[in-house]
């Protein structure tokens, strides 16, 4: 008898949310599979063809992305191997076989020089590598799928791999006090929303660019503070400037999205970045 549950195709399976979607619970009418760098090779057009080719999934969720926002100064070809040529190979792969696309994108293509939050058809403007080779991801899957989401996204954080979270545990461990930048705001996105937005959006005919953070915004400073309020721990922190910390990459000083697809579609906006961040702590206690 013929499957017939929706399939879903994830890359970067191994990465922080490429992994929050292989694990959610399986649903009767829907099959995830997921595969990492270690078995899908982005990068070479024939393994993205024949993998696809071999599962046939109804969408593709194309979390593989290379990330290291400073590293990529220093190698603006390797990420625009994986960001640019490599989605355009798995978007490519994916409309051969009629697959619907869903491009994870990043608050990195907007200039972050702004004061109000950015709407989906706001002026991008990259100032990083990263930033502008996950804009040559846009474009390449714009041009290359008749059925795509591009879905842009900002400071991810969950249970799997590192992050801003995890991080500032760590330290409240280890430190007696700590200076986190106070001139730097945006949202917390917390991968398990992250994920279940993406499922249902993918299930979707409604093709487009999407922003999906948890509501709310606040700086690294307030986000850290809450961290540690949630957690009961106690230390000194202070906010300071983002001249104090100087990075090869510059960081966006304002990267706030505005989700207008998102209410213009009927969808609900995810959950405030508190409640999910209360629910993240808790879940790993």
């Amino acid at each position: 008898m013929k499957d017939r549950r929706f399939r879903i195709l994830v890359t970067g399976a191994n990465g922080q949310l490429g992994k929050e979607l292989v694990q959610l619970p399986q649903q009767a009418d829907l099959k995830i599979i997921g595969f990492g760098r270690d078995i899908l090779d982005i990068t070479d057009l024939a393994a993205c063809r024949n993998v696809l080719m071999e599962y046939r999934p109804d969408a593709v969720i194309h979390c593989a992305a290379y990330t290291a926002v400073d590293k990529a100064e220093e190698e603006p070809d390797v990420a625009f191997s994986v960001n640019a040529a490599g989605t355009r190979n798995v978007a490519l792969a994916s409309e051969e076989l009629g697959a619907k696309f869903a491009y994870i994108s990043t608050d990195y293509v907007f200039g972050g020089s702004g004061n109000q939050p950015y709407n989906e058809y706001d002026r991008l403007d990259p100032q990083t590598t990263y930033g502008k080779s996950k804009l040559a991801g846009e474009q390449l899957t714009q041009t290359l799928n008749s059925r795509y989401f591009i879905v842009r996204t900002s400071w991810v954080y969950g249970r799997y791999g590192n992050n801003f979270v995890n991080t500032m545990l760590k330290l409240a461990r280890e430190k007696d006090q700590l200076k986190v930048v106070h001139d730097q705001v945006g949202s917390p996105t917390y991968t398990l929303d992250l994920a279940h937005f993406l499922i249902e959006l993918v299930q979707t005919d409604y093709y487009g660019v999407y922003h999906a953070s948890n509501s709310g915004y606040c700086s690294w400073y307030e986000f850290a503070a809450t961290i540690f309020a949630e957690s009961d721990l106690t230390i000194k922190l202070e906010p300071c400037t983002t001249d104090e910390f100087p990075r090869p990459a510059p960081r966006p000083a304002y990267s706030v999205m505005d989700h207008c697809m998102l209410r213009s579609i009927g969808f609900q906006s995810l959950r405030h970045w508190k409640e999910g961040l209360r629910h993240y702590l808790q879940s790993i206690e």
